[in-house]
């Protein structure tokens, strides 16, 4: 080892979905949303001021703050915007797990946790979710240093109900609950009912998914306004300009066009239940998805080579080779037309096996 190895930082690093270049292809394995932004985000688009963009943008994205803030009913000082959800929950573990005591999330959960967590080298330990998939309030009952975990799960897409997530909260009421909320507005309830309650809860979101921008990179903190300021102090002692002016601009369009986000979750929802009905008909079985996707498993033919056989398709899946779940493949939903190519070719497939 040459003498400045021993002072770098080395970490498994988070591996993201693939990207292929091809465009003639079906993709249907990093959880984006098959319909484009509201139109009002191209009207912004056309709008916008490109002589900003020569300038700094605003370090607060107020107008973006302001926005967030209109839509889920709570004070602009209880917003911190991020570029992408995964900003804003790496620079909440940094500014909030700071205890000699572990932080808990399951075992079976969005794989970024446990790299901030090495990265930050905050101690953290795994809570096994159970048989059905399903996180175990009772677990998070023990002494810790934070709690983390989504709702619904990623990559399972299973919700846990508000009851439960209130329980898991009130039994920690002397650390911080960070709940991720990323897959949330295609199930289940928001634990933002919740803030009046619990100064200890940060609810994390993101504009990616039900949004249509995953492109833009926009997500935010929900929480009371002392976590808020913490978060802004380590910010701004980090990168003060973390949104640029085009995200700023877009995520305000985006974010007060009320009537198409609820007809693109609608459809988003109604295709995903159908998909349920096709995916059982084909032997597949899988935890009831509340998100923008569902992990299913074949009764009788291995994940892995219906991950190869639809690729060579051209349709792409995730497949996670991992303890427990590495016989699972995640789909995200996509247009209609699109899950029905999936379905045309798993029905040709395992027909012909």
């Amino acid at each position: 080892m040459r003498e400045w190895e021993k002072n770098v930082r080395k970490v498994v690093p988070y591996v993201p979905g693939e990207q292929p270049k091809n465009r003639n292809i079906i993709k249907l394995n990093t959880n984006e949303n098959p319909y484009p932004p509201s139109p009002k985000v191209e009207e912004a688009l056309r709008k916008m001021n490109t002589d900003a963009i020569r300038r700094y943008p605003d370090p607060a994205a107020e107008r973006l703050v302001n926005a967030i803030a209109a839509q889920h009913g709570v004070s602009p000082k209880q917003v911190f915007p991020g570029v992408g959800s995964d900003d804003v929950l790496a620079m909440a573990f940094l500014t909030f797990f700071n205890s000699e005591k572990p932080v808990l999330f399951p075992d079976i959960t969005y794989s970024f946790y446990d790299v901030w967590a090495d990265l930050f080298r905050i101690p953290y330990e795994c809570m096994p979710l159970n048989e059905s998939l399903e996180i175990v309030k009772e677990d998070y009952y023990r002494e810790n240093g934070g709690v983390i975990f989504p709702n619904p799960n990623a990559p399972t897409g299973v919700l846990i109900p508000l009851s439960e997530v209130e329980d898991i909260i009130s039994h920690n009421r002397g650390v911080i609950v960070m709940v991720d909320e990323a897959y949330i507005d295609f199930g289940g309830v928001s634990a933002v009912s919740l803030l009046d309650r619990y100064e200890n809860l940060l609810i994390i979101r993101t504009f990616s998914k039900s949004r249509s921008m995953a492109g833009m990179r926009i997500g935010y903190a929900i929480g009371s306004e002392e976590l808020i300021r913490c978060l802004n102090d380590v910010k701004y002692s980090f990168n003060s300009y973390t949104m640029n002016e085009a995200a700023i601009c877009l995520g305000e369009a985006a974010a007060s066009d009320r009537e198409y986000f609820e007809m693109t979750r609608s459809k988003i929802i109604q295709t995903r239940e159908r998909s349920k009905k096709e995916l059982a008909t084909l032997g597949f079985v899988f935890p009831d998805s509340c998100a923008n996707f569902i992990f299913a498993k074949h009764e009788k033919v291995p994940a892995k080579e219906l991950f190869e056989a639809l690729k060579k398709e051209g349709i792409y899946v995730r497949y996670f080779a991992k303890p427990r779940i590495d016989n699972y493949l995640r789909i995200t939903i996509g247009t209609d037309e699109e899950m029905d190519a999936l379905f045309d070719f798993l029905r040709r497939y395992l027909k012909n096996r």
